[in-house]
């Protein structure tokens, strides 16, 4: 096995004269190494990756081009005339037909999707009015206007750098089709290098629509630097991993804290004004805001979203406006602290202390990697605008209003919001900040479930149950375990630290740790994919990745005081995720191990040693290529087999969705007689598979099929043009051949197929591929038909379900450590997470388990 990749060996090899068309080029004149298609041969007459019958999926590194050294070392290469049995007979099918991806919203579409972007992503951003100067100033003592002005500019600059510069301009950018959040960009990194730890990559994935890769251009030796450190480096991979499920699990850490934090600041402002209401009253109210709020997760984003929505928009209008008041009132001023001068006063006079206040200064920027991890549920364009036109002005006006406040009542800070609110506007004023820090926690809740889902769908999390709440938007989910473990949490931490400068100093470590994850992955996103110029590459973690680790400096230095909480949950989650990530990766691996040999298939005969009764027969596995050890078993076990064979793969790619048209692939495994297929049912990180299993068994038939069809065009169509080829090769050398015939015999690459003429097959206007009319029909081809009526009098026959009732253990000779993770952990995991087939909801009359032992 490959690092990053599988190959396997064919039982034979034939070998092929390359045709007349000698080499192939990209687009931009580049020509193509070896490594793009399995459908390539070398120039010197001998095949190189003949696919044999034994389904073996033609896997290659994938890569767009050829590794470069001092200059451009390219290969010639020729095509081989070969039979189309590959994987990608389905997947040329349908390419560029849906179009998904170049939709482009109606400006008033974007308009109304930016304001719902207010009731999800913005709510927590937008009530740090409510707690940031009150934090600050309990590191920083108010002793002269350098302390409010400096303090204003730092959060002013604060905002406009991380939010506004780096993820409204940048970050957002580096979106994998339209989803955000570190597994998107861990995602799209997968497509451009081989670099997930599970080794089921196949070249054919990268014929989805959605795929989507960027061809070579002249930044292209430094990208394919980069490239080569990361996939020849298991070290790099590692790390690469590590980063993600680390930024992954802060953001669940981050879920955790902001709800309670929001809610507590919005409900403690009740004391001093409501005679009696003290902490145990604050405690008990903000335990029934956060048991409401949690309750009305089940409805969806988008419905939460349009109800919460209203409620941030008068929301950020009173911060506009109370802002407006209070500067205009008591000081215009305040103005000066546009002047990032003061920034230096303020740490030239206080020293140390400044350098503490920081932790404090970061609330005002919570929330803003939901800016990105939420994108999935809306649009870049919406989430833009909302930013820009509304959030970011009165964030701006609010805090100056609130230092012009403190001006003239420097003693006011502990209550500094309510306090600056206009005494007949209190009791509205509470209500709104009371609903807006309930919808806060939206923007964060939202974020951790996309992270789980992704997770999960990349082999990173257990199987748990996800509920897809939207019909317009895929994105929109619903996690109820983790809805109410985040509330159960939630109340243990209201419970337990009733201050919300307790909280605090719990809050922010995580959000921080989550900005320099992400400044890391789009910095390799930039070298890799964007390939852009090396000095603004570079430009990019300097600024902003110093500025975040200033800021974790500071915020680090509260653990004691609380910042360990955080770290606590972001360690358990890491734990799981990575513990699931590395068994899975063992248990593919033992998989490919036991592996049958097709040998031992074929010296079987077609009765497979057994007797074959009219049926389909689904054999799920892992594996995308080779004859899984489960078959050997059920030879062994059952006293007959099904006419019928599916090898079933339910594969996750790196893309967010896959079409449904591009979703199967098969290919025949031995001979005709034999009935016995591979199928590898691909899906996006991002799709959420509702079809129950009659919907399932009816797609997978109906692609079963027409494989079969068109499996016996092409071998026609392969048949005549080598009888063509015959008869006119004396003279070939003297009739040139015109470039519209050069093609007709050739697997397109990734830029031809994407042209729009596959195979000389016309798919304009998203039809079906059309064949040349020298194609049989089924009437004209008996052995089709033949197999079409067996396959008939098997699905009438029903459907059974083959499953492996899989435990794995380490192996004895491993060291302790690994066996208590597998045996123990991973093992606890695994008994306790959804079973594969629930998501199928297959009656259990329909499956047979036979007990499997993985050893890893």
């Amino acid at each position: 096995m490959d690092d990053g990749g599988i190959q396997e060996e064919p039982p034979s090899a034939r070998f092929l004269t390359p045709t007349r068309s000698g080499g192939s080029r990209w687009v931009d004149g580049s020509e193509v190494d070896s490594s793009e298609s399995a459908g390539w041969s070398l120039g010197d007459d001998r095949s190189a990756g003949t696919t044999s019958g034994d389904g073996g999926a033609a896997a290659s590194s994938g890569a767009p081009a050829s590794r470069v050294s001092s200059g451009t070392f390219r290969r010639r290469l020729g095509k081989k005339p070969r039979r189309v049995d590959s994987l990608d007979v389905e997947a040329m099918n349908v390419r560029g037909a849906h179009g998904h991806s170049s939709k482009e919203l109606s400006m008033l579409s974007t308009i109304a999707m930016a304001f719902q972007t207010l009731g999800v992503v913005y709510g927590d951003m937008g009530t740090s009015p409510l707690y940031v100067f009150s934090d600050v100033f309990s590191k920083v003592p108010i002793k002269s206007e350098v302390e409010i002005l400096g303090a204003l500019s730092l959060v002013m600059y604060t905002i406009a750098l991380v939010p506004f510069a780096k993820y409204v301009f940048i970050v957002l950018k580096a979106n994998d089709n339209g989803e955000g959040g570190t597994f998107a960009l861990y995602s799209l990194i997968c497509r451009y290098a081989k670099v997930s730890l599970l080794p089921n990559q196949q070249r054919v994935d990268e014929d989805i629509s959605s795929f989507r890769l960027k061809l070579p251009t002249p930044e292209l030796e430094r990208a394919m630097f980069v490239k080569d450190c990361l996939e020849k480096k298991p070290l790099f991979k590692n790390i690469l991993l590590f980063l993600v499920l680390m930024g992954t699990s802060m953001v669940i850490g981050d879920g955790i804290l902001t709800p309670s934090m929001s809610v507590m600041s919005a409900v403690s402002g009740l004391q001093g004004q409501v005679p009696g209401f003290d902490t145990d009253a604050v405690v008990i109210v903000s335990i029934i805001v956060l048991v409401l709020l949690f309750s009305v997760q089940r409805f969806g984003t988008g419905k939460v979203g349009f109800m919460f929505a209203p409620i941030l928009g008068l929301w950020f209008i009173n911060l506009g406006s109370i802002g407006i008041y209070n500067i205009v009132k008591y000081d215009m001023s305040v103005v000066r602290a546009f002047n990032p001068m003061y920034i230096y006063l303020f740490f030239k006079t206080n020293g140390l202390k400044a350098w503490s206040s920081l932790g404090g200064c970061v609330l005002c920027i919570t929330g803003a990697e939901a800016m990105f991890a939420d994108l999935g549920h809306f649009s870049v364009k919406s989430i833009q605008v909302a930013f820009t036109a509304v959030v970011f002005p009165c964030l701006l006006i609010a805090y100056m209003g609130q230092a012009a406040f403190l001006m003239k009542n420097p003693l006011a800070v502990e209550r500094i919001f309510y306090d600056s609110v206009p005494g007949v506007l209190f009791w509205p004023v509470f209500v709104i900040a009371t609903l807006a820090a309930m919808i806060a926690s939206q923007a964060m809740i939202s974020a951790t479930f996309s992270c789980i889902k992704q997770a999960m769908a990349l082999g990173c999390f257990p199987r748990i149950k996800i509920i897809h709440t939207s019909k317009k938007i895929m994105g929109q989910i619903y996690i109820p375990v983790m809805n109410w473990f985040l509330m159960v949490m939630c109340i243990i931490i209201v419970a337990a630290f009733r201050s919300t400068n307790d909280i605090a100093n719990a809050y922010g470590i995580a959000e921080v740790g989550v900005m320099m994850v992400s400044t890391v992955l789009v910095t390799l996103v930039m070298l890799l994919i964007w390939q852009t110029n090396l000095v603004l590459v570079l430009c990019f973690p300097v600024l902003f990745g110093a500025v975040e680790f200033v800021y974790l400096t500071a915020v680090l230095s509260k653990i004691q005081e609380g910042g360990w909480l955080p770290l606590a949950f972001s360690s358990l989650f890491l734990c799981i995720m990575y513990t699931w990530n590395y068994g899975s990766v063992l248990k593919y691996q033992s998989e490919m191990r036991g592996k049958i040999s097709l040998d031992f298939i074929l010296d079987l005969g077609a009765t497979l040693g057994t007797v074959r009764v009219p049926g389909i027969g689904l054999v799920y596995n892992e594996l995308v290529q080779g004859i899984p050890s489960i078959f050997g078993q059920l030879l062994v076990t059952l006293p007959a087999m099904h006419s019928t064979i599916v090898f079933v793969c339910i594969k996750y790619v790196p893309v967010p969705y896959v079409p449904l048209e591009e979703r199967f692939l098969f290919r025949r495994v031995g001979q005709k007689d034999y009935h016995m297929f591979r199928c590898v049912a691909r899906y996006g990180y991002k799709d959420v598979r509702k079809e129950d299993h009659g919907f399932f068994e009816q797609l997978l038939v109906e692609s079963l099929e027409k494989f079969l069809r068109r499996e016996a065009q092409e071998l026609a169509l392969e048949a005549n043009t080598m009888e063509a080829e015959r008869d006119d090769i004396s003279v070939v050398s003297e009739v040139p051949q015109s470039p519209a015939c050069e093609g007709d015999l050739q697997t397109p690459l990734l830029s031809d197929q994407r042209s729009g003429d596959d195979n000389g097959m016309d798919t304009r206007d998203g039809s079906a591929p059309v064949l040349p009319s020298s194609s049989l029909s089924a009437e004209e081809d008996p052995a089709l038909e033949y197999e079409l009526e067996a396959l008939r009098e098997a699905i009438a026959s029903g459907f059974t379900y083959l499953l492996a009732h899989g435990d794995v253990r380490a192996r004895k000779e491993s060291f302790f450590t690994k066996k208590f993770i597998i045996n123990y952990f991973y093992a606890f995991l695994r008994r306790n997470c959804r079973a594969g087939t629930a998501t199928l909801k297959v009656p259990h009359s329909n499956i047979m388990r036979v007990g499997m032992t993985y050893m890893v």
